[in-house]
């Protein structure tokens, strides 16, 4: 019988998520054409490449790659207007990375950055790990689950755009990502069950609502990244950077959740990023980067670029954060209940 496999996992139903409230008057125009159908959409121009509504706007659109929304229709993904709609709001949110990007083409040296950890650096994981609380690291994993819930999805895109050792070694690391062959080793099952061990709601999309634009942004640029052949260096650089930093990140969040003593089911996670990352690390350098600069020279500007852009939405995520921690309030557009 189909699917009867009494040595696999659990097959759990897909279930897509409901679609958010709006922010503004393109969220509100995607959001509403992607319930009702075809209509006129508004121009994007005048729109914050940062801002909320255009953040959204994206992620609604992109998230019809992925899983799409409950009572949308799979044909939406393909509607021309808002295809041309998403064109537009790409462009806007790419040039104003471009503008505040400086361009460069040693990737060696870029590289070099990355692997150097400072000894007292900052960002969300620096905090954490000294004198972060519970209910900021949960804070912490809401925003993170709009990635890793859909983990190593945006990524897997690039396959199809590279070939030879590049493509075999990206494959190999993201093989790794989907469990190796065991679905219940999953990345992205994995951190559901770090969620539930935290008391959050795993649902696929749940803190949507919740996620300012610096969350959404970061998420935005792997999927604008992955979707564009022509943006195939840029999504390399991004992996790049998740796979070189990721590491010892993940290690400042392992030492942050047992200092609160959290249940064991939440650290998992993280401790699995600490050894596969750090594995991962030496196949995106010499696996994938090497042999794609090799056959592509002139795509070393756009490895570059995707790794500033990476560190600089990083940048502004880390900022958001912190900020709203310093003043005692939420991270979040609607705080976690107590």
């Amino acid at each position: 019988m189909w699917g009867s496999n009494p040595g696999s996992s659990t097959v759990r139903p897909i279930e897509a998520p409901p679609l958010p409230q709006p922010r503004g008057p393109l969220s509100a125009a995607v959001i509403s054409a992607l319930r009702r159908g075809p209509e006129i959409l508004p121009p994007v121009d005048d729109a914050d490449p940062y801002g909320d509504d255009l953040q959204l706007a994206l992620y609604c659109l992109y998230e019809m790659h992925y899983r799409g929304f409950a009572g949308v229709p799979d044909e939406r993904e393909w509607d021309p207007a808002l295809v041309t709609m998403r064109v537009a709001a790409e462009r806007l949110f790419l040039d104003a990375l471009r503008s505040e990007v400086t361009p460069s083409e040693d990737v060696d040296a870029e590289i070099g950055a990355l692997l150097v950890e400072p000894i007292d650096g900052e960002g969300p994981s620096w905090y954490l790990a000294k004198q972060g609380e519970r209910w900021q690291v949960c804070e912490y994993v809401a925003h993170r689950s709009l990635y890793h819930l859909k983990e190593a999805d945006p990524q897997a895109w690039v396959i199809a755009r590279l070939d030879g050792p590049a493509k075999a070694a990206l494959v190999t690391v993201e093989h790794d990502e989907y469990g190796a062959g065991d679905p219940d080793r999953m990345h992205a099952r994995l951190f559901a069950e770090m969620m539930r061990a935290l008391g959050l709601d795993d649902a696929y999309g749940a803190y949507l609502d919740a996620a300012p634009a610096e969350t959404l942004a970061e998420v935005n640029f792997m999927s604008l990244c992955g979707l564009h052949r022509a943006l195939r260096g840029a999504l390399v650089g991004q992996f790049a950077t998740v796979e070189l930093t990721s590491s010892p990140g993940s290690d400042r969040l392992v030492r942050a959740m047992r200092r609160l003593e959290l249940p064991e089911a939440a650290v998992e996670f993280y401790a699995e990023h600490v050894e596969a990352d750090a594995v991962h690390e030496q196949l995106v350098r010499r696996g994938v980067i090497a042999p794609l600069l090799a056959a592509e020279p002139a795509l070393a500007a756009d490895v570059v670029f995707g790794i500033r852009a990476s560190g600089l939405l990083a940048d502004r995520f880390g900022e958001r954060v912190l900020n709203d921690w310093a003043h005692g309030r939420s991270s979040l557009r609607q705080p976690l209940p107590a």
